[in-house]
């Protein structure tokens, strides 16, 4: 968190700096419209150019305004957050903010542009805006539930989440989607709707970290459950430093026809979770050991 913490002033001191350029453009442009020379008699002549400069005005201004709004926003949080506590969703949820109100700046400025009155124009087209608000319902939900996720700490990035049938590690949440990454390095995209009116199981709210193994086996009765979370434990004994092995358990997730889906998972120190990829294999490992030999005895 404390990488995390000198990341974002980082990225902050280079948006002052921009901030700062685009204060002096903003000068520059303001000076050069509002007198009347050298420009004056060109803006007479050429109407266009005077909407231009108008609309560029108000573009950086819209921009100054909110960048600043967001730098007090962010100072505020960072100063009186601790370390241990800064929430990268906060960070993206006021960013995303942020260009939101850009780009309805930008909109309003390309009408500036041209000549066009933002309000009369928005007014002149009630019937059409109303149309286009039903089209666009789904889109609107989905925004609202991404920054509903990105100001609250149930889901963060890098927190190892269950949405439906899908698992996998949050790295991303945009206005739309909830970008998952699962165990086999698949990038699911999941609707921000779906996310929040799914059932959700959290993973890494837990005081420690659980690591889940999902795997399936023949549907046979002579198979001994309790033999196999021991033989399944083992090489996570080996780690006691990373992984707290008497809390793995192996329990049956759905019964088939013909097959079993089961789940094991064992508690990984918060700390230490970098090194699931690395266990995972172990216990894959150990698991394709168990089947060999399950099937040798089988054949005798």
């Amino acid at each position: 968190m404390n990488k995390l913490k000198s990341t974002i002033r980082i990225r902050e001191n280079t948006r002052r700096r921009n901030f700062a350029i685009k204060l002096v453009l903003l000068i520059i442009f303001e000076i050069l419209y509002e007198s009347e020379r050298p420009l004056g008699p060109v803006f007479e002549q050429f109407v266009i150019l005077g909407y231009v400069f108008r609309a560029v005005i108000f573009g950086l201004s819209s921009n100054l305004i909110i960048s600043l709004g967001r730098f007090i926003t962010l100072s505020l949080y960072l100063r009186h957050r601790e370390e241990a506590k800064v929430q990268p969703n906060f960070v993206l949820g006021i960013d995303r903010i942020a260009t939101l109100l850009n780009v309805l700046a930008l909109l309003i400025s390309v009408m500036l542009a041209f000549g066009i009155r933002p309000l009369e124009f928005l007014t002149s087209i009630t019937i059409v805006a109303a149309a286009i608000a039903l089209l666009t319902k789904d889109y609107i939900t989905n925004i609202v539930n991404g920054l509903i996720m990105m100001f609250s700490d149930q889901l963060e990035i890098g927190d190892k989440v269950q949405i439906g049938r899908h698992t996998g590690f949050i790295r991303d949440i945009t206005l739309i989607n909830l970008v998952l990454k699962n165990d086999s390095g698949e990038i699911v995209l999941i609707p921000n709707s779906m996310a929040l009116s799914s059932d959700v199981t959290n993973y890494s709210k837990n005081n420690t970290h659980q690591v889940i193994f999902d795997f399936e086996l023949s549907n046979q009765p002579h198979l001994d459950l309790n033999s196999l979370e021991n033989e399944l434990s083992q090489p996570l004994k080996s780690h006691p430093e990373l992984v707290i092995s008497e809390g793995a358990n192996l329990h049956i997730l759905e019964r088939k026809s013909e097959t079993l889906l089961l789940r094991f998972q064992f508690p990984l120190k918060s700390s230490e979770r970098s090194a699931e990829p690395q266990l995972i294999k172990k216990i894959d490992q150990t698991l394709l050991k168990w089947n060999h030999e399950r099937r040798q005895n089988q054949l005798l």
